[in-house]
């Protein structure tokens, strides 16, 4: 009976040691397995290594972490590929290759299954260089450096300094020799100031002697039409086509907004004479020599004051009926602060580019001397080859 109870007793150890088994092998085989596999870990330089990251008994929940690579940075990824689904798997693929010889380690990677971390194996890889018999290969003497075609680009940059240049030299000789230019009428005569052909006119009738020779009417016109010209010119009032009165009533309102200088009684010396002067010329009135010297005078005196700004008259009298150049060149005036802050600036402007440009074409003459000494030093090492 004794003997019975161990054997069942040795059975039931036996059953449970079998399901412990079965248990354990099941439970191993559903953990995820993380693993790295290559095509190849030789390669020549610039060829290509395809590298996968498995992940096995998981297909949701897988992060893959940022491809790392060797500590040298020699190994460079071209493309990383998506991740293929299979059963219960997980591939994601890489494309890497090398530019250098050598042997790297790929080191391990990270790969995160459900927040918990697993590490992949890491991977050697032989980096070789390409072999080259020179044996085989037919040597050739170095040839000299042969100069490119000319170009529109090789020229630009030149281009733009020059006109830079010629843009400088122009604001400079502009400011320079700046002067009020002298205008003049269509018959090519200067145009004369308003003050100064009023006087100029004067002088003229006055030489005319017309009162003097019984054209008293023929007198009054003229005179009073160089009054009014002047006015039109100097006050910009159309004088000429206003009438007495209306005149009048202008430079009136004009003298009370202060928009010309003058006096009352300038302005009432004006309107006595052209009142004179209609007199004779629509009523026949016959002045006396006295009156028509007063109201030449007032004529002259009437052109001294009526202006627009107060200006002191220094014109010199005109003797001759001939047209004098009465508008003398401007003096030259000294340049202001603008012109002369100018004027430096463009000198050294100029100084800079030349002197850029002579440190450039130093620079240019050593390189040229250094080429031509690695080019004899080429020939030289050529010919001890040969």
């Amino acid at each position: 009976m004794t003997r019975l109870k161990l054997v069942k007793f040795k059975m039931k150890r036996f059953v449970i040691h079998i399901m412990l088994i079965i248990g354990f092998v099941g439970f191993s085989q559903s953990q995820p397995k993380v693993s790295v596999k290559a095509d190849t870990t030789k390669i020549r330089i610039g060829e290509t290594i395809n590298y996968e990251i498995i992940v096995d008994n998981a297909d949701t929940g897988v992060n893959f972490s940022e491809i790392k690579l060797d500590s040298f940075g020699r190994v460079e990824l071209i493309e990383s590929f998506d991740i293929d689904t299979l059963k219960n798997r997980l591939v994601k693929k890489y494309t890497l290759t090398s530019w250098d010889s050598g042997r790297y380690v790929i080191p391990r990677q990270r790969v995160y299954v459900w927040s918990q971390e697993y590490l992949t194996d890491s991977l050697m890889i032989d980096v070789n260089t390409v072999a080259v018999d020179t044996l085989k290969q037919q040597l050739y003497t170095i040839k000299a450096i042969q100069n490119e075609p000319y170009t529109f680009d090789d020229f630009k940059n030149y281009l733009l300094w020059i006109l830079g240049i010629l843009l400088v030299l122009g604001l400079i000789l502009y400011f320079l020799f700046k002067r009020k230019k002298t205008e003049y009428d269509a018959m090519g005569q200067p145009i004369l100031a308003p003050y100064q052909e009023a006087i100029l006119h004067l002088k003229q009738l006055d030489k005319k002697q017309l009162w003097q020779n019984n054209q008293v009417k023929e007198y009054y016109s003229e005179l009073t039409s160089i009054v009014r010209y002047y006015i039109e010119r100097e006050l910009k009032i159309p004088a000429l086509e206003r009438t007495t009165d209306g005149l009048i009533d202008t430079l009136t309102d004009f003298s009370e907004a202060e928009s010309i200088v003058t006096t009352p009684e300038t302005i009432k010396k004006l309107k006595g004479l052209l009142q004179e002067a209609d007199l004779v010329k629509f009523a026949k009135s016959k002045p006396v020599a006295s009156e028509i010297e007063n109201d030449r005078e007032n004529a002259e005196e009437i052109i001294n004051t009526l202006q627009p700004t107060a200006v002191m008259n220094t014109m010199q009298d005109v003797e001759s009926e001939l047209p004098i150049i009465l508008v003398q060149k401007p003096t030259y005036k000294k340049p202001t602060l603008l012109s002369k802050v100018l004027i430096i600036t463009g000198l050294l402007l100029l100084i800079s580019i030349i002197a850029y440009g002579v440190s450039t074409a130093l620079r240019m003459q050593g390189v040229s001397q250094e080429a031509m000494q690695v080019e004899q030093q080429l020939n030289q090492n050529a010919d001890e080859v040969e």
